[in-house]
């Protein structure tokens, strides 16, 4: 965005001292919400920020702002995020993750009846653009899913791991 001379506002519960001299500004939540035309989620998910975009959060953006989630569809309350767009406080959401993308996302559709109301409403408004989370699927990416999944095959098989849990190794 820098690129396009807007005036870039982040905010980060542990800024990166090195971006900051990109030339974007860490400024407080609450000021990202009441100034950025757009915003777009670039996080984790994490228990903290479970839902980190709901009714209160919509209602301190500034009105007409487009927000983007290309990060994890929990991150929003989809029903709140409808509301929203339906008065016009967001004009524009685009996503590619959603809460429940496993059910929908990743495989062909299109003779099947979706009985998910809340993407099939989002997917009604013509200011919404849903994709799917493509994020993965680069060289650099999957060579390295690859490259993970083949030392952790080759740990298991020298018996240097234990056992994995909710995807995290223990040795």
């Amino acid at each position: 965005m820098l690129g396009f001379g807007c005036r870039v506002l982040a905010y980060d519960t542990h800024p990166d001292e090195k971006l900051k001299l990109t030339g974007f500004s860490y400024v407080d939540f609450d000021q990202v919400l009441s100034e950025a035309d757009v915003i777009s989620l670039h996080c984790p998910l994490t228990p903290e920020n479970h839902y980190l975009i709901n009714g209160k959060v919509i209602e301190k953006m500034k009105p007409g702002v487009t927000l983007i989630n290309t990060s994890r569809g929990a991150l929003i309350n989809t029903d709140d995020m409808i509301k929203a767009l339906k008065v016009g406080k967001v004009a524009n959401f685009g996503l590619d993750v959603y809460e429940q993308e496993e059910k929908l996302f990743f495989r062909d559709l299109s003779a099947t009846i979706i009985d998910d109301d809340r993407i099939q409403r989002l997917m009604s408004f013509p200011n919404v653009l849903v994709t799917g989370h493509q994020a993965f699927f680069t060289i650099d990416a999957m060579t390295e899913i690859a490259s993970t999944t083949l030392h952790t095959i080759q740990l298991i098989y020298t018996g240097k791991l234990d056992k994995v849990a909710d995807g995290v190794m223990l040795t």
